[in-house]
């Protein structure tokens, strides 16, 4: 099993960095993952829509490169569906024995996600309304993503 994480933008902060290796580090022993940082448009203060659309477009080309015919996809979305942990390891324990090779996860610029992205995703996911730096929902990702193994294994962990 293949988990692929593609976000826009760097990770540049270290305590995050730290954060997301260590769930990476223990992710491993379930899968492969694989974190793919894509260049994130310079959006222009005040732009208007259509340059709005233009760049989310543009990210999306990126993204929609970087995605498998047989991935899995999950999209990270306000609008997707909110999902208790133990629900979110069943979806994903399911696309597995469903022969999807690779579980991929995107998180989106600061724009958000071009819709053909959306439409592309076998699960729009939301982790509530609040808005969190794109950097840190990385981190809850990871922890999410090592909760629902850990879950489906039947560990302790999630208590």
């Amino acid at each position: 099993m293949k988990i692929k994480i593609i976000t826009v933008g760097k990770l540049k902060e270290k305590y995050l960095k730290d954060g997301i290796a260590e769930y990476v580090k223990r992710l491993s022993r379930f899968a492969k993952v694989e974190q793919v940082e894509l260049a994130d448009e310079k959006t222009p203060d005040k732009a208007s829509e259509a340059e709005n659309e233009e760049i989310m477009a543009k990210e999306g080309e990126r993204i929609w490169a970087k995605i498998g015919e047989r991935d899995y996809v999950v999209v990270l979305a306000i609008e997707g569906k909110q999902l208790p942990s133990e629900k979110l390891s069943q979806k994903l324990e399911a696309a597995k024995t469903a022969g999807h090779g690779t579980l991929t996860f995107i998180i989106g610029g600061s724009l958000g996600l071009d819709p053909k992205i959306k439409k592309r995703a076998d699960l729009l996911l939301s982790f509530g309304l609040l808005t969190l730096p794109h950097q840190l929902m990385r981190l809850v990702l990871v922890e999410q993503i090592y909760r629902a193994n850990m879950i489906a294994q039947g560990s302790p962990y999630h208590k």
